[in-house]
C-alpha cells in the first residue's frame, strides 16, 4: 500500500454531513456503518461522491469466507460517482485532459505506481506498490477505500475515465470490473488480430462472460457461450451469441470466464488457438493438463487478471458507442438503499441471483 502524505502536505475535505461507509468485520457478521466526517487528500488524490454500486462476485465470496481479505475491509470495486474535491497539484483524467470537480467518473479497481519494473512493462494491475480498492484495511486518514460507501478516496495513481451524463449508473457501474476485465480478455485473446469471422467460445454467461460475448460480436466475430443455466443462455443471445451447453466445434479463441471449465476451455481450442483463463479468481482443485496436445496444437495458454487504465478506458468507450446496442442497463436487478447491505449480498448470493445487485447510497 502507498505511504500517505504527512497532514501538513495534505488538503484538509470536510463533509458535511459526514460521509458513511458499511464496514464488513468478517465471516459471520453484520455489516457496521462507519461515520467519515472529512478526509485528507494528498497530491494528485480525487474525492467521489458515489452515485451507484454493484456487488460483484467476489464481494459475495468474500462476505462467505471463500477468500481471504484484511479487516475491517470496505467492500465494493465496482461503482459510478462524481468529483466533488481534488486534492493540491489537481490531476487527468484517462483521455489526458485536467479532471473536473462536478465530472461524472469511473475508475480503476487498482492503485499503481505507473514507474516500477511491472508498470513501465504494462503490467499496471500488478504493480509492486498496488492497492485495491474493496480489497484493503481501512485505516487513519484512508477510510474510504470501496464502493459500498457514499464516498470513495481514490489515491494519486488511480485511473479515473469521465464518462457520459446520459448512459445508466447501471452500465456504467460494472465497467471498473466485469466490463474492462472482458475487454481485456477479448483483447488478449485476438492478440492484435481482426476477430471478423473468427470463431470465439465463451464459457460463462455471467457478466464478464456476457461482456466478452458482446465485444467479440461486435468486432465480427462468431460467438458461442456455453453455461448450464437455461436463463443465461436465453440472455446471453441478446449480447450477440449462439448459446449452448456444450462446445460443437474448435474455436480460434477460447475465453474461460466461469473458473469452473478449465480443461474443456482448452480442449476447445483448435490448431493455432488463444485459451484466455479470466474466470479462475477463487481456490479450485488443480487441473490436469495435457503438454502434448497444447504443444502439437500449437496452443497459446494465457491468464488474465484485471485490466489496465487503457484497457478499463476502451471498456468505457464500447459501453458509450457501439455497447449501446447490448442490453447492459438489463443486468441490474435490484437496487437496494446503502443501509440494506447485507440484505444486498444475500440476494446477490442467490442460486437465482440477477448479475448484479446494486446499492444506492443517496
Amino acid at each position: 500500500m502507498r505511504t500517505l502524505l504527512p497532514h501538513d502536505e495534505r488538503q484538509d475535505v470536510t463533509l458535511r454531513p459526514a460521509a458513511t461507509a458499511k464496514v464488513w468485520l468478517g465471516v459471520g457478521q453484520a455489516h457496521e456503518t462507519v461515520a467519515v466526517p472529512g478526509v485528507g487528500l494528498g497530491h494528485g488524490d480525487v474525492l467521489v461522491a458515489i452515485e451507484l454500486s454493484t456487488i460483484c462476485g467476489s464481494d459475495v465470496h468474500t462476505v462467505q469466507g471463500h477468500r481471504t481479505a484484511p479487516t475491517p475491509l470496505v467492500l465494493g470495486h465496482e461503482s459510478v460517482g462524481r468529483v466533488i474535491a481534488i486534492g493540491e497539484g489537481g490531476t487527468t483524467s484517462a483521455d489526458g485532459e485536467p479532471l473536473r470537480i462536478g465530472d461524472r467518473v469511473v475508475w480503476s479497481v487498482t492503485v499503481s505506481c505507473g514507474t516500477c519494473d511491472r508498470c513501465t512493462a504494462g503490467m499496471t494491475q500488478k504493480c509492486h506498490t498496488s492497492a485495491k480498492y474493496g480489497h484493503v484495511r481501512i485505516g487513519p486518514r484512508w477510510e474510504l477505500t470501496g464502493g459500498f460507501a457514499s464516498h470513495v478516496h481514490l489515491r494519486a495513481g488511480t485511473t479515473i475515465v469521465r464518462v457520459p451524463e446520459a448512459l445508466p449508473a447501471a452500465v456504467l457501474a460494472p465497467a471498473s470490473c466485469a466490463t474492462a476485465t472482458a475487454w481485456a480478455a477479448v483483447a488478449r485473446g485476438a492478440d492484435g488480430r481482426s476477430l471478423e469471422g473468427k470463431r470465439v467460445l465463451v464459457y460463462g454467461a455471467g457478466l464478464v462472460g456476457l461482456s466478452a460475448v458482446a465485444i467479440a460480436a461486435d468486432e465480427g466475430a462468431e460467438v458461442t457461450v456455453i453455461d448450464p443455466s437455461a436463463s443465461r443462455r436465453t440472455f446471453a443471445e441478446r449480447f450477440g451469441g449462439t448459446a449452448a451447453v456444450a462446445a460443437t466445434g474448435p474455436a480460434d479463441i477460447v475465453i474461460e470466464a466461469s473458473g469452473h471449465a478449465v480443461a474443456d476451455a482448452i480442449a476447445a481450442a483448435d490448431v493455432g488457438g488463444a485459451v484466455v483463463l479470466v474466470g479462475s479468481v477463487f481456490p479450485a482443485e488443480p487441473v490436469p493438463l495435457d503438454a502434448e496436445s497444447v504443444v502439437r496444437r500449437l496452443l497459446t495458454v494465457t491468464g488474465v487478471h484485471n485490466y489496465t487504465g487503457t484497457e478499463l478506458a476502451a471498456a468505457v468507450g464500447f459501453l458509450a458507442g457501439r455497447g449501446r446496442a447490448y442490453p447492459f442497463a438489463d443486468v441490474v436487478g435490484a437496487v437496494h438503499p446503502l443501509e440494506d447491505v447485507d440484505a444486498a449480498v444475500a440476494a446477490a448470493a442467490a442460486p437465482d441471483a440477477p448479475l448484479r445487485v446494486a446499492l444506492n447510497p443517496r
